[in-house]
Parts: C-alpha cells; structure tokens; sequence
C-alpha cells in the first residue's frame, strides 16, 4: 500500500472547510455509460440527527452523477467493500448481485493523492477534530483545538460521520471517509487528501458499513 504525505492530508482538507478552496472540476470520458437502477435525489432534504439540524441540501446544483445512487458495477471485489476511484469522483460500496450503491466526492488535490489498500478500523458519529501542530504552526487559528479539539458541529469538517481507514498494519493510515458541509465541492479536487462526502451521504454510508477488517478500502488512481 503507497499512502502519500499521511500526516498532513485531513488537515489540509479540514484547513479547505474552514478556509474556502478553489476546486477543480471532474473530467468526463466521452462514451461511457452505466445503467442506473435507482437514484436518491429526493433523499438530499433537512436532517435531525443526534440533535443536530443538516441543512437541506440544493442538490439540484449539483451534477445528477454524484447524487447517490444504485449502479450496474462488475467488480471481484465482494460485497461490503468500499472502492473509492478518484479520477471519477466516485465512492462505490459494492452490493450483492452485481450493484453497487455510488456516491459522489471530492478527493484531495493533485500532489496529495493517494492509492491502495485499508480497512476501516473504526467509525464515529459526528466525530471531534484534531488539527495536528505543524498545521497549527500555519494556521494559528486552528491552535486552540490541537489539544482539546474542534467538538462535533455544523462546521466541523469532519461533518456528521467519520470513518477511520488503518493499514494491513493495524496503523492508522491518516484518512479518513467523512462527511463535509461544503456540498458544492462534490465531484471536484476540492480537499487536500480525505475523501469528503455530502452529510447526508456519509449517514447512508456510515449506516452500511460495520468496522473490522473485513470491510476492505480499495482506493485507485
């Protein structure tokens, strides 16, 4: 497994939520086609969840391809495995029968990409964020929650799930898979390195998923 500058990676992404980015749109491969059995856009509305109130999300402004879905996916791969493709924006968890539910995200930007093989270790429902303390050397608005934290909340950039990818190691590899309240940067190179998911999005996927090294990360370039 090739993991690329780990240690800083969510960071960055976490410094984009707080700080605004520029994105860089998918390109799209002329030709290709996979049929969609079901699409989700009506699933994308206000949320109450452990207190919390997700906005409604304007999804018609964001590219029908990256509302979830289920897809027609021919893969080895066995069920319950999460294969994130970067190039395409997509996040597949595959199904049974030859499906795959796909997900819309944005991946970290050129130079910060990384590639390989994980597992999800654990997973946390509207987690805490931890800066690490070279990027508070950066940013020194982000101090005050290297030690302490950022507590869970609607401008956390972790947003409303996190789920923790470890190697064949048992090491914490650094990513993560995790929700964001900045919608508009779906389908784009908008983060520095995680994998963003629109909030509502990462809460079906988190649902999905039950930790332990059977629930494989196949991340490609």
């Amino acid at each position: 497994m090739r993991f690329r500058n780990a240690l800083m990676l969510c960071s960055l992404a976490a410094t984009v939520a707080l700080a605004g980015c520029s994105t860089t749109p998918v390109s799209t491969t002329p030709g290709v086609h996979v049929a969609t059995n079901q699409i989700f856009s009506d699933s994308y509305g206000t949320v109450e969840d452990h207190g919390y109130t997700l906005p409604a999300i304007p999804i018609s402004k964001v590219d029908q391809r990256f509302h979830r879905q289920i897809v027609d996916y021919a893969t080895s791969e066995r069920p319950g495995t999460i294969v994130v493709n970067t190039p395409s924006r997509f996040l597949y968890y595959v199904l049974p029968g030859g499906k795959a539910v796909r997900y819309g995200i944005g991946v970290g930007k050129a130079g910060f990409a990384w590639e390989g093989r994980a597992y999800v270790a654990w997973k946390q429902e509207w987690p805490t964020w931890h800066p690490p303390k070279e990027m508070a050397v950066r940013k020194p608005d982000v101090a005050q929650y290297v030690e302490n934290g950022m507590g869970p909340g609607l401008r956390n950039p972790l947003g409303a799930r996190a789920m923790y990818l470890f190697n064949d190691s048992d090491k914490d590899t650094l990513f993560r898979i995790h929700g964001s309240p900045e919608w508009a940067s779906i389908g784009t190179a908008a983060s520095s390195g995680c994998i963003r998911m629109i909030n509502q999005d990462i809460i079906d996927l988190y649902a999905r998923v039950r930790p332990g090294k059977n629930t494989r990360v196949i991340v490609q370039q």
